[in-house]
């Protein structure tokens, strides 16, 4: 080897060894020492997918559930329940926090904002039914839900004072780039109307969070392409058997949409 190649190949070596030496490397997060609790409602207790217990629907497919599988905390409690409002939520649930919790997810307002009777009345009403519904429900997000979820964000913070809280929102419901959406299905303009609703909720699902010093997880993005009538849906159509599964993530939509949504945010 020539002197100039060596004195080049004695530069590259020692510019490498400096930059290996100077960044070590980024360990991964650990959570052995976490205690994990999980409140919400049904999108958090995995209605819609397989493996669905008790009363409150609680399911091995659940985000949180998948989350503590894969991350193996301290503990973890799930404690959110089929049909939970902000209130009921205050009510039974806040007991399982504690000055120890290091680590709450939530997903909590859409059974406030009558996520599903708005879906459910227009199925059976008219375009112009569907949009006074939507209006109504829009009116109760913007006047009312605010000061609802300001009251549970500062209840949550009361009850785990040392814990990271991570609020996630809610998919869109439906894809509309197809004009046919199957059994009962919904014209286009329903389901851009609903979608708007969807949007509407979550934006102030977010901003309420972040104010409250949380951190928003949003999982809408993640279920771009994947909303009901899509060809390849995460989300569950109008179901007859169990009919709880109605207008919930799919496996894949808590595996796919949910827990990336989760794993980012804590990221």
């Amino acid at each position: 080897m020539s002197r100039r190649l060596s004195v080049l190949a004695c530069l590259v070596t020692t510019t490498l060894m400096t930059a290996l030496t100077a960044a070590p490397a980024q360990a991964a997060a650990t959570y052995e020492n976490t205690d994990y609790v999980a409140l919400g409602d049904s999108y958090t207790s995995g209605a819609g997918a397989p493996d669905q217990n008790g009363l409150c629907l609680r399911g091995s497919w659940a985000y949180p559930t998948q989350w503590a599988a894969q991350n193996h905390p301290k503990s973890y409690t799930n404690v959110s329940c089929y049909g939970a409002t902000i209130d009921t939520m205050r009510l039974t649930q806040l007991g399982a926090l504690n000055d120890k919790t290091d680590l709450v997810t939530v997903t909590i307002g859409g059974n406030d904002a009558g996520f599903g009777p708005v879906v459910l009345s227009c199925t059976i009403t008219s375009d112009k039914g569907c949009a006074a519904i939507v209006d109504i429900a829009h009116d109760y997000v913007r006047d009312v839900l605010p000061g609802k979820l300001d009251t549970a964000y500062r209840d949550i913070r009361k009850h785990a004072p040392n814990a990271r809280v991570v609020v996630l929102g809610y998919p869109v419901l439906f894809d509309t780039t197809s004009a046919d959406c199957g059994f009962a299905g919904l014209s286009i303009a329903k389901r851009e109307m609903i979608n708007a609703g969807d949007n509407d909720l979550n934006d102030i699902i977010r901003d309420r969070a972040r104010a409250a010093g949380f951190t928003y997880a949003e999982v809408r993005t993640h279920f771009d392409g994947h909303g009901i009538c899509a060809s390849n849906a995460w989300i569950n159509g109008l179901t007859v058997i169990p009919p709880t599964n109605s207008f919930h993530p799919t496996q894949q939509g808590y595996t796919y949409g949910y827990l990336p949504g989760l794993v980012d945010a804590l990221s």
